[in-house]
């Protein structure tokens, strides 16, 4: 039977309270309100409506879980239905401007590095098809060498492998100075500049074996392309925005088209070449070097201590930070350590719900937990955390940061790391098809993650209000 989405949105009105709702949004997963008196909710009604998959009370707004997809057809069946509504509707951007500095920093990393992902991610996958091609068991199956190749089907695999990093400065620019309300293609331009052909590239440079050296301007500063350079090209984005953005609001009308686009490009292209590039790539290096000492501390205590932290960072938001970093080690070695000592909080979080919805005897918990534990699955969590994992206290929550931990501890002694980035749980194994030790390794340490966690929890966390049995 068809999904009644405007049933859901009466259902949920009825028990808010039309009167108590002051402003409503959505995000990816859940239904935003602000509210009156959250004391005049009961979580318990709201929980019985069909396809609620939990509820809790953050930053003055009262979230309700209905999933991916679901969220969106629920919150215009409340719009569209309740014409009062159309005036209480708040904008995302404004919900996201709420909250410390430090968040509203890193949920702008997220918005500036989330559009970039499924080129990054598309590149992975191409990188470990590659891997695949050209292993010499596999081309020896079919009877031939990686010699007997053609040259130019070499040529044409390095393109999809290389394009992406190559000019991974030009698409961090570009979404930088989309972010932050400058013209996008200027941006472009400027990130295209930090990896131009005629300057020495960054990659060749580092090689002591490759004869290349950097450009001494004014006898002392090193100027070379900024290739897989994830920090200056995010700074140079958002200061070339900002400055944009000045000069707009100065410039003569009649001048504004040629020369607001000349000055920004000429003051950034000199700054970043000149000034920030040289500092921010000492810095960027660093970055790289302390995160891999702690992803390789000795006997997988680096991968322990993050498989621990991560979830946590989760639930704060904080998680968002971890973009920048994987992209950065990404563009640096090639390799993406950090997502593989994370990734082992999906396989968990979602055993935790299987687990729950199993055992309990509550049929609307079964539906719910089921529901949650298949979308974490799929790469969603927060129904899965918020609606499940964080809902019956502290038992299930520990159990899914030890499995965390502990699955991040293996594969950090196991010496696994992804090429990619940006695949969840169940589609994670494509970024490491580029090695068959890899890909084995990993998913038998998800699947025995799952599995400990699921047992762990059905054993001992299931909370006892669950077993009783209730009928809607």
């Amino acid at each position: 039977m068809a999904t009644d989405y405007k049933k859901i949105g009466e259902d949920i009105l009825a028990v808010v309270g039309e009167g108590n709702i002051l402003s409503i949004t959505h995000c990816a997963t859940r239904l935003r309100l602000e509210v009156k008196d959250r004391m005049l909710i009961e979580d318990q009604e709201i929980e019985k409506i069909d396809q609620v998959k939990g509820v809790f009370f953050n930053a003055g707004q009262y979230q309700i879980i209905l999933g991916t997809g679901i969220v969106n057809k629920v919150y215009e069946s409340i719009i569209q239905n309740n014409p009062v509504f159309q005036d209480k509707v708040t904008n995302l951007e404004e919900i996201k401007k709420e909250g410390n500095p430090i968040k509203r920093g890193i949920r702008t990393l997220a918005d500036i590095f989330i559009p970039i992902i499924p080129g990054i991610v598309a590149t992975g996958l191409f990188l470990g098809l590659k891997g695949v091609v050209l292993n010499d068991t596999v081309l020896g199956f079919f009877g031939t060498s990686a010699d007997h190749i053609p040259a130019y089907m070499l040529t044409l695999m390095s393109v999809l492998t290389d394009t992406v990093f190559a000019f991974l400065p030009a698409l961090i620019c570009w979404s930088a100075f989309k972010k932050f309300g400058g013209t996008p293609i200027i941006g472009f331009v400027i990130g295209l500049m930090l990896v131009s052909p005629m300057l020495p590239n960054a990659y060749s440079v580092a090689d002591i074996n490759s004869g290349v050296n950097p450009i001494i301007a004014f006898g002392f500063i090193p100027i070379v392309g900024y290739q897989g350079s994830v920090l200056t090209a995010l700074v140079i984005g958002i200061l070339g925005a900002k400055l944009e953005r000045i000069l707009r609001k100065r410039m003569p009308d009649s001048l504004d088209l040629m020369f607001t686009p000349f000055v920004v490009i000429f003051v950034m292209m000199l700054t970043g070449l000149l000034i920030l590039g040289p500092l921010l790539h000492f810095v960027e290096n660093g970055l790289v070097y302390v995160v891999e000492g702690l992803i390789h501390v000795p006997f997988g205590i680096g991968g322990l201590i993050i498989g621990f932290l991560y979830p946590l960072a989760v639930m704060t938001g904080m998680h968002h930070l971890f973009i920048m970093i994987e992209t950065t080690l990404l563009a640096s070695t090639g390799f993406n350590p950090l997502i593989t000592l994370c990734a082992m909080y999906g396989f968990a979080n979602a055993a935790v719900c299987f687990a729950i919805s199993t055992k309990a005897k509550n049929k609307n918990i079964k539906v719910i937990g089921t529901s949650a534990g298949i979308t974490q699955l799929l790469g969603v969590s927060e129904p899965a955390l918020f609606g499940i994992t964080l809902r019956y206290g502290m038992k299930p929550l520990l159990v899914m940061l030890i499995c965390s931990a502990v699955g991040g501890a293996l594969l950090s002694i196991l010496g696994v790391q992804a090429n990619s980035y940006g695949l969840a749980v169940i589609l994670s194994p494509l970024m490491y098809i580029y090695d068959p030790y890899q890909l084995i390794t990993y998913i038998l340490v998800g699947v025995l993650t799952f599995a400990v966690a699921f047992v762990l929890t059905y054993l001992f966390a299931v909370p006892q209000e669950l077993m009783i049995s209730e009928e809607r």
